[in-house]
């Protein structure tokens, strides 16, 4: 039986497979329910870095999705992923109203560039993949080279190898 409705959002490529597959297991596995948005209907294509990896049907797409109802939203990185979702009016504006419901968002690798197009990290402490520091920072937040950062309902992390830390922080906000 699942407890809680569990958003996962993703553009139609780029989505680094195990920062999708790994905390979806991990959603999946307490007892949840992971649903997979993005801005088009499909199937969406995962990566292993530059190589094209699975395939993953897309439940709902961004456009219909409402924030109520959903207990967590999770942002996959990926290089192309996030560039994507940046440029979508209804992901961004879908992001920007999960954040300020207080419900938790937690991002990895490269997803928080979909953070800073919501304008939702000024004044956070934040972490990423390396290269988004300095977007980062020109966008408010104070960026950190640390495994997991946790400040309010943003709960931020820097790569796949991270990733047992962010599924720990991300089923702790949960509940």
């Amino acid at each position: 039986m699942t407890d809680k409705k569990i958003a996962f959002l993703v553009a139609a490529e780029g989505i680094e497979r195990v920062e999708l597959t790994e905390p979806w297991k991990a959603v999946a596995e307490a007892g949840h329910q992971p649903v997979l948005l993005s801005p088009e209907t499909g199937e969406v294509q995962t990566f292993d870095h530059l190589t094209a990896s699975e395939k993953q049907p897309v439940d709902q797409v961004v456009s219909d999705a409402s924030v109520d109802d959903f207990a967590a939203l999770v942002l996959p990185g990926g290089v192309a992923n996030p560039d994507a979702l940046r440029t979508d009016h209804d992901a961004v504006n879908f992001v920007k109203a999960f954040v300020a419901s207080g419900k938790p968002v937690a991002a990895i690798c490269h997803a928080p560039w979909t953070l800073i197009e919501a304008d939702v990290v000024r004044g956070k402490t934040v972490t990423s993949w390396p290269s988004l520091q300095t977007d980062l920072r020109n966008a408010g937040a104070t960026w950190v080279d640390e495994t997991v950062a946790t400040d309010g309902n943003l709960i931020t992390s820097r790569n796949p190898d991270d990733l047992p830390a962010f599924n720990k922080a991300l089923l702790e906000a949960i509940g």
